[in-house]
């Protein structure tokens, strides 16, 4: 089959295929590489805590490194992606290959760019992103292996996307998981069997990812994608590269908010002792595992809403944005019900000590809450990137780590102490959420209008 044929094959799957059997196709490999990237995470934590709290504390400050690494990646790989899907639903395969090699190649000069600076300033680094004295030399421990592998993480993130957006979910998913089984089993051969401690999570993770890096990459190039990489393909035009970052930049404020978010809410769990770093910092990890299986579903929505929408297919994009949404709410909500019903024996599995289960106990119950109200700001947020709305995507993305859970946090820290941590990010989903709302009303609307206006141009 040669690659127009193929091209003709994709574009009929996208933008033919019944909305649900489509984003649950796309969403289960994205939903199955989300929670494998995600179990591994939870590894890490689960692993180093053994070796006390301030070892699990080490997770929670490595964890706003990683949210920066993941800021630039995501950004180059949502922008990229999105436009590459767009491209491709507007039937021009070279403006897509322009696209995803311009966001790769950018993603890995960001990454080393921040490795490099992120080990000379390693200490104040992991001191800025909350470190006390006592977590500090398990960080630095741990973070440098992390900067070693960024351009591998960062340029991972865009490989990923890309593929995702092309509607090829299920290859993304085999490199993706691929890294996270290896990291796994690499923490527990090289933290138990050789007891390496932290130096040996770092390993697991920074091997883990190039390895997923390599699996993504070939991909490229043995004929599985529509758009290809090349340096020659990277484009000379500053439109090209602002329309990536416009792009994705919500993607960078979200994650680069949730990086900051995350230095301030170790700061202020500061005060509290390391026991508290270590529970929020466990709390943050079980949530986002349950979280995952509803924004694996969001993501399988996301190429089909930049395709349809490039493809002026606005029912097809209404459709599959609320049958996102309902399907997202069912399972989080399924999934939260369970976690709060259980949440002090999932922060035991953990760390077995008494104030850090009191302490996340009270944060998991109450962020278990807030997840029935998160799928709709992250679809409502996904709908608008997807379709090229970065200016609302942005605002969007700035509300649940940033405008919202910033100044809660502060405020709510400053009168309730270690009650107001415990309590913030919870409000903030549900704020977030009941701002989002009157944007997706609103868009959904539009959409229809403008599948009638289609309508009345084909039958004129």
């Amino acid at each position: 089959m040669d690659a127009a044929e193929r091209e003709k094959i994709q574009y009929k799957k996208m933008t033919e295929t019944p909305i649900p059997k489509l984003i649950i196709k796309l969403g289960i490999p994205t939903t199955l590489s989300m929670l494998v990237t995600s179990i591994y995470n939870m590894a890490d934590t689960f692993f180093l805590s053994s070796y006390g709290n301030s070892a699990s504390g080490a997770v929670g400050i490595v964890f706003g490194l990683m949210a920066i690494l993941q800021a630039f990646g995501f950004m180059f790989g949502q922008g990229s992606g999105s436009l590459a899907s767009r491209a491709l639903g507007a039937k021009d395969v070279e403006r897509a290959s322009k696209y995803s090699s311009t966001g790769f190649f950018a993603s890995v000069m960001s990454g080393a760019i921040i490795a490099v600076f992120g080990i000379i300033f390693i200490d104040p680094f992991m001191y800025l992103l909350g470190s006390t004295d006592t977590i500090l030399p398990y960080a630095r421990e741990y973070a440098v292996y992390i900067l070693i592998a960024a351009p591998f993480l960062c340029s991972s993130c865009v490989l990923n996307n890309v593929l995702r957006f092309e509607g090829q979910a299920a290859l993304a998913t085999i490199g993706l998981a691929s890294g996270g089984i290896l990291n796994i089993f690499g923490d527990w051969i090289l933290m138990k069997v050789f007891d390496l401690g932290v130096t040996g999570a770092g390993i697991s993770t920074a091997v883990s990812q190039f390895i997923s890096f390599m699996i993504l990459l070939i991909m490229f190039f043995v004929g599985k994608t529509s758009s290809k990489l090349s340096i020659k393909k990277i484009s000379k035009s500053f439109a090209d590269w602002f329309d990536i970052c416009k792009t994705g930049f919500p993607s960078l404020v979200r994650q680069g908010l949730t990086s900051i978010s995350t230095m301030l809410l170790n700061n202020c769990a500061e005060a509290y002792g390391d026991e508290a770093i270590a529970a929020m910092s466990i709390v943050n990890r079980i949530c986002f595992f349950t979280f995952a299986t509803s924004l694996g579903i969001g993501q399988g929505f996301q190429p089909v809403c930049a395709f349809n929408y490039g493809a002026k297919k606005y029912g097809r994009v209404r459709s599959a944005f609320i049958f996102t949404l309902a399907v997202g709410e069912v399972i989080l909500g399924s999934v939260a019900i369970l976690g709060f019903i259980f949440s002090d024996e999932l922060i035991a599995i953990f760390r077995n000590d008494p104030e850090v289960i009191r302490i996340g106990t009270f944060a998991l119950s109450a962020q278990f809450i807030g997840q029935f109200f998160q799928p709709v700001a992250v679809c409502t947020n996904m709908m608008f990137q997807s379709s090229g709305k970065s200016g609302i995507a942005t605002l969007l993305s700035m509300m649940r780590s940033g405008l919202f859970f910033i100044p809660i946090l502060l405020i709510f820290t400053a009168t309730s102490g270690l009650v107001g941590i415990q309590l913030s990010q919870a409000i903030s989903d549900i704020l977030t959420a009941l701002a989002s709302l009157p944007f997706a009303v609103s868009f959904v609307g539009k959409l229809g209008r403008l599948q009638a206006a289609e309508n009345s141009k084909k039958t004129l």
